[in-house]
């Protein structure tokens, strides 16, 4: 029997394991180019470094129908792509520098000082109607409109010794239309009284420039029958603790002062707080206190009409507008005390709307007639600078913290 050979099969291109990638090849290369138009950017297929996207390869056992909505980008499209890139880049680089060059070619924009202010501008004033620093905050205020072209207004929010107003400007925005008057007691005096104060006068104020003072005048009532400080000194220390001095409230102005003479002096003196200036004058009036160092205000008038004495001004110097008193220090007594009022903004207020502002308070304060307005109130104007009056604010915190301290001086 013949053998014959075993026949040798031929792989049938069917069969081939390359059938199906050329098949599906073809299929593509015979179909035109579309693109799933709903396709997510997390579902775009992944590239290979072949060039070929991954699910257009067919998967053994997985159904490969979803590949053909996936196609490559032909190449005249990416080709288009690439040149449309390279040309937006420099296109781009191109704009920004046009953009850049013509900011450059804009005016600037006008400085705040120059535009300040564009809204009222409101005055606080931590004391109520009719009170000295009112009285400044009004002349200022009138000055002001005339001025500027604003609507200048003096709110008035007494209370707490003056904390409650000045507080009120701490905490206002910093914008440039909010001010307040103050004195030493609010921005430096309370701080060494109370423990807790609602705000920092280092810290969350600006200082624009200090406005007016009047010294406080060592008064005395007829029936002690003294007219020189020598001769208080020689009485207060005959008989210690025998007489009493009146003030316009615990840690006021004129309670430190008077403890800083008995302090000085060596002598001692009962205090009897007032509600007012007017109440503690006439309490020296009536006897109820023998002594008092009040405002300058307060005493002048009284003294003028013949019902008390002003023996002493406590300012550095002789007092103009009262000629005739004498100063502590010539008297032998080295007590200063100021009743000063000074113009605050809050803190991070712009720099430029402060110096506007305290150049016009400067000019205001120059007028004759702002200076008569004062001169009846027994006050002399102050003008300062920023800096000045910071300075200011520094040396009376110095000046009454040992004395508070010494005579046990507390706000309760």
């Amino acid at each position: 029997m013949n053998r014959t050979s075993p026949r040798t099969r031929t792989a049938s291109p069917m069969h081939s394991p390359d059938a199906g990638r050329q098949k599906s090849r073809r299929s593509r290369s015979d179909r035109p180019f579309r693109r799933k138009t709903d396709e997510r950017v997390w579902d775009r297929p992944r590239r290979c470094d072949t060039g070929r996207s991954t699910l257009s390869r067919p998967w053994p056992g997985r159904d490969n129908r979803r590949s053909v909505a996936y196609q490559e980008t032909p190449p005249a499209l990416v080709v288009r792509s690439r040149v449309m890139s390279s040309v937006r880049r420099p296109l781009a680089a191109l704009l920004s520098a046009c953009a850049v060059a013509a900011a450059g070619l804009l005016p600037a924009p006008p400085a705040v000082a120059e535009t300040w202010p564009t809204r009222p501008i409101r005055i606080v004033v931590p004391f109520g109607p009719g009170s000295t620093p009112d009285l400044i905050a009004r002349v200022v205020a009138e000055g002001l409109q005339q001025r500027l072209g604003q609507t200048v207004t003096v709110e008035n929010k007494p209370g707490a010794g003056g904390n409650l107003g000045t507080d009120a400007v701490a905490k206002a925005a910093p914008d440039g239309t909010t001010f307040g008057v103050s004195i030493a007691g609010p921005l430096a005096i309370n701080a060494l009284l109370q423990p807790k104060m609602p705000y920092r006068w280092d810290r969350d104020f600006a200082f624009v420039t200090t406005l007016a003072t009047q010294p406080c005048a060592l008064a005395v009532s007829n029936s002690l029958g003294v007219s020189t400080v020598a001769g208080l000194l020689e009485t207060l220390r005959a008989e210690p603790g025998k007489y009493n001095y009146a003030s316009i409230g615990n840690g006021s102005l004129s309670h430190l002062a008077m403890e800083a003479i008995a302090r000085a002096s060596g002598t001692k003196i009962v205090h009897i707080a007032y509600a007012s200036s007017p109440q503690a004058a006439t309490a020296i009036i009536r006897g109820d206190a023998q002594m008092g160092c009040l405002p300058a205000i307060a005493a002048t008038s009284q003294a003028e009409a013949g019902n008390l004495k002003v023996i002493a001004v406590s300012t550095p110097e002789r007092y103009g507008l009262i000629p005739g008193a004498p100063t502590l220090k010539e008297s032998g007594i080295p007590v200063e005390a100021e009743a000063w009022n000074g113009l605050i903004a809050p803190a991070g207020t712009p720099q430029a709307a402060i110096d506007r502002m305290g150049a016009t308070v400067r000019e205001i304060l120059a007028e004759p007639g702002v200076k008569e307005k004062l001169a009846t109130q027994v006050m002399e104007p102050i003008p300062s600078t920023p800096e000045a009056f910071r300075t200011r604010v520094e040396a009376e915190v110095a000046r009454w913290a040992p004395v508070i301290e010494a005579a046990g001086i507390s706000a309760n």
